[in-house]
């Protein structure tokens, strides 16, 4: 359905109706947290509401007072990502109309929802659940809750020398969020499993994502039993850094080689990550090989035709440098594999929000070309079809452009979150063997004049 129309039949039930808030899901299970949407803060599922309901996972009270919000045309606060879209230019279309749209999780359940009242329990129809925090990353804007090295980190050196102490456990322990250790018993991994099997007969959409998730059995468990149990309504996906021990790897190709050749789904795609190229991406990507990344990329699409991926490419002001490089190695991929009917990846970008100071929020004017060079080069790479970038693929860079633009002209004042990235920058090379300024020689200039003040 053409995205104008969604927008009108979302805003008809309100102009701040998100389908998301009801029938989408992310549980994170090393913790007992949840949220509807990545955008919004995660918050903790209370033992006793999930005591007799596991569905609580999903329906805690405290969601439920946002669905509330959003039937009455409220907006809630922890969807700012979508307001300042909204409200930065009208002719844009937020994540709330996009994610609202989708024909087979989403679209279809709106006259559902709206027929049910607020407080009702609901069955999610696209569900995304992380296993642990078991990670061989150290991602620089990740943290020790989705990452077990940046768990050994801190434990290890502490918080780092920013103002807000980035990656403080004593934030993370305040809120609710420090991992439940491996050895021990999990109650939400127990939940889990007791409300799965109900919950996998209706789902669209199943998701895994970690820490790394071929890092964690529980990941292998889902995949035997999709083998054991064919649905063919269902399309599951997995988030993988796509750099595992080779053993793990090829075990896993075998795995979706016998999901995928067999017809055990409806469909079986890949998300990874990226959002820059070579030694740029490993800075940023703490832990990653680019090179090997790209490699197991064409290894999977040469051992298992006709697989999927999305690229979840965080924009960040590290980003700004080598991403054009990046854009180069994605559109050689979507040309190598791409047919008159089959597009071998997506390019999802978001914006980077947190923590601010790896954000483009501290871009100034003179960072604004580089971006604007890699919109040059997507545009004229545009054209919809299969082995080119796709117009709502471009529109998401365009658009975060656009809000940036907006942003720097209100000329606000984010000294202080400049003096965090080389606060940050200056650490991560001291504790991680980095050295940012070989890696982002382009910022040289931006280092030294912030680095003034401090």
């Amino acid at each position: 359905m053409d995205i104008k129309k969604v927008k009108e039949i979302v805003n008809d039930v309100s102009p701040s109706f998100c389908v998301a808030k009801w029938k989408q899901v992310t549980i994170h299970l090393q913790n007992g947290h949840t949220h509807s949407c990545h955008h919004p803060q995660t918050h903790k599922v209370p033992l006793q509401e999930l005591k007799n309901n596991p569905s609580a996972l999903h329906n805690t009270e405290y969601k439920k007072i946002f669905r509330k919000q959003m039937l009455e045309g409220e907006r809630p606060y922890e969807c700012d990502y979508c307001w300042r879209i909204e409200d930065s230019n009208a002719e844009y279309y937020s994540d709330r109309i996009y994610k609202s749209s989708d024909p087979e999780w989403a679209l279809p359940y709106i006259d559902e929802i709206k027929s049910k009242d607020w407080n009702e329990n609901i069955d999610p129809s696209y569900v995304e659940v992380s296993f642990g925090n078991t990670c061989n990353f150290k991602c620089s804007y990740c943290n020790p809750t989705v990452s077990s090295q940046w768990m050994e980190e801190i434990q290890r050196y502490g918080a780092y020398p920013t103002s807000t102490k980035f990656n403080n456990l004593e934030y993370f322990t305040a809120a609710e969020q420090i991992p439940i250790p491996n050895n021990q018993d999990n109650p939400y991994v127990d939940a889990f499993w007791e409300w799965f099997p109900s919950m996998y007969k209706n789902l669209k959409y199943f998701r895994i994502t970690g820490g790394e998730p071929l890092l964690n059995k529980n990941t292998f468990k889902v995949l035997d039993y999709i083998i054991e149990n064919p649905n063919e309504n269902l399309e599951v996906s997995i988030n993988t850094n796509m750099n595992p021990p080779l053993e793990v790897f090829n075990k896993f190709l075998d795995k979706i080689k016998i999901i995928v050749n067999e017809n055990k789904l409806k469909r079986f795609k890949l998300f990874t990550s990226a959002e820059g190229y070579g030694k740029c991406a490993e800075y940023i990507r703490f832990g990653m090989n680019y090179e090997d990344w790209i490699n197991n990329l064409h290894k999977t699409y040469e051992e298992v035709p006709n697989i999927q991926f999305t690229i979840m490419s965080t924009y960040n002001f590290l980003s700004l440098t080598s991403y054009e490089n990046f854009l180069k190695d994605v559109l050689n991929i979507k040309q190598k594999y791409g047919t008159e009917t089959y597009s071998p990846i997506l390019l999802d970008i978001p914006y980077l929000r947190h923590p601010v100071h790896q954000s483009l929020f501290v871009a100034e004017p003179d960072h604004l070309k580089m971006i604007e060079s890699h919109i040059k080069f997507m545009v004229a790479n545009t054209n919809n079809t299969h082995n080119s970038f796709i117009e709502s693929e471009t529109n998401k860079l365009q658009r975060i452009y656009s809000m940036i633009k907006q942003h720097i002209e209100q000329n606000l004042d984010y000294d202080i979150h400049k003096k965090d990235f080389i606060r940050f920058v200056d650490e991560h090379d001291s504790r991680r063997g980095t050295v940012f300024l070989q890696t982002f020689p382009e910022l040289t200039d931006t280092y030294y004049k912030w680095k003034n003040i401090l």
